[in-house]
């Protein structure tokens, strides 16, 4: 966005600094015609570009009814004229050559559209990245993870699942003590499928489990898998179960 300003400004810049131009413009024809007649005082040759004085100066209409004196004018020459030099010589026209610039400005505007489509493409990128930092999180997981700093939800904040909540305690008392579980050869559940409507209290459900077990919650919503470039989904469950294994044990809710 920021780039987009600054090319911008660039713009406007190099758009009024061609437009505020206080010599009036003439062809090459009546440079030479002035020329030819001894209505030219000095010039200031630059390139292919000649801004010089009249000795007379010219009269312009600069509105309706109004008329106004130009004693300087700027001419572009179309084309070599190697006899220009002699004949302004003879006529005693005071002549000052100046190098040519290079003009920055114009070569950084003819970059503008590349790099306008790199900072688009960029802020389209991190718009999909949800916030992520750096253009290379862009597999990353959008996993929320909520830990000891946040109050936890016990099972008795949720009413009117008694059998859900009976169901879970397995889960909880494992995550708790899993010794006395593995002993025996018992192990840990993959997950547990919560069904029902929105608003029917899964997600409480979810974090009910992570506060009563007393363990790290992730929280990631399925929509967040799809994305219109091939592999970005996969990458995103790889780094979800990455971040579970480091924070492990752990509840992840999807």
């Amino acid at each position: 966005m920021w780039v987009l300003l600054i090319m911008l400004s660039m713009v406007f810049v190099q758009f009024f600094s061609r437009n505020r131009s206080d010599e009036m413009q003439i062809n090459y024809t009546s440079f030479r015609l002035h020329l030819a007649n001894d209505n030219v005082r000095e010039v200031i040759i630059s390139d292919k570009t000649i801004v010089g004085k009249f000795v007379n100066g010219v009269t312009v209409r600069s509105g309706p009814g109004q008329e106004a004196p130009e004693n300087t004018f700027k001419v572009n020459i179309p084309f070599e004229d190697p006899d220009l030099i002699h004949e302004l010589e003879q006529r005693n026209v005071e002549i000052t050559a100046r190098p040519m610039t290079t003009n920055w400005l114009g070569h950084l505007l003819s970059w503008f559209p590349y790099i306008f489509f790199i900072a688009f493409f960029i802020f389209i990128f991190r718009q999909m990245q949800g916030g992520q930092k750096g253009i290379f999180s862009f597999g990353k997981s959008k996993a929320k993870m909520l830990d000891g700093d946040r109050p936890k939800v016990k099972f008795s904040d949720v009413a009117g699942v008694e059998e859900a909540k009976r169901d879970l305690q397995e889960i909880v008392d494992f995550l708790k003590e899993p010794d006395k579980f593995t002993r025996f050869g018992a192990r840990l559940p993959k997950g547990a499928l919560l069904l029902g409507p929105p608003g029917t209290g899964k997600t409480l459900l979810a974090r009910a489990v992570a506060g009563e077990a007393d363990v790290p919650f992730f929280s990631m919503s399925g929509s967040d898998f799809v994305e219109m470039f091939v592999g970005v989904g996969a990458s995103r469950v790889r780094d979800l179960f990455e971040q579970g294994k480091k924070n492990a044990p752990c509840i992840i809710f999807i």
